[in-house]
């Protein structure tokens, strides 16, 4: 369906701004299905306001420096050693002693292992 740039006015500024066409076929590949409510300015001013309102809506909750809703801010990284090859690594999740946890090149060696491999690697350890 070829869209066709449209003018749309601005919720908090009232001011008039263009809905391009390229704008919308990139929408329309994200599946929303809502014209922006607010222009460039408007949007931009709104996601760098220091005054806590969230442009996700009342309902995000901030959990501290390492809240990453939407990928605004770096997620929170925790030390761990590799179970495979002993190094001193950093994981995206606390980790709890009940599962093996590997360092990025060990867990990509992992994935790539065929299936028969971990099957007789696992049976050579009962």
């Amino acid at each position: 369906m070829p869209f066709a740039d449209r003018v749309l006015v601005c919720r908090d500024c009232s001011g008039s701004f263009t809905f391009t066409a390229g704008e919308q076929t990139f929408y329309a590949s994200r599946g929303l299905t809502n014209d922006p409510a607010r222009c460039p300015n408007c949007r931009n001013a709104r996601k760098a306001s220091p005054d806590g309102e969230s442009p996700f809506g009342q309902n995000y909750v901030h959990y501290g420096p390492f809240a990453s809703f939407g990928g605004r801010n770096p997620r929170q990284m925790h030390p761990a050693t590799c179970d495979r090859c002993g190094e001193l690594t950093e994981v995206p999740f606390a980790p709890r002693g009940d599962r093996p946890v590997y360092c990025s090149e060990c867990f990509s060696d992992i994935q790539t292992e065929p299936e028969d491999a971990g099957n007789l690697r696992d049976r050579r350890r009962l």
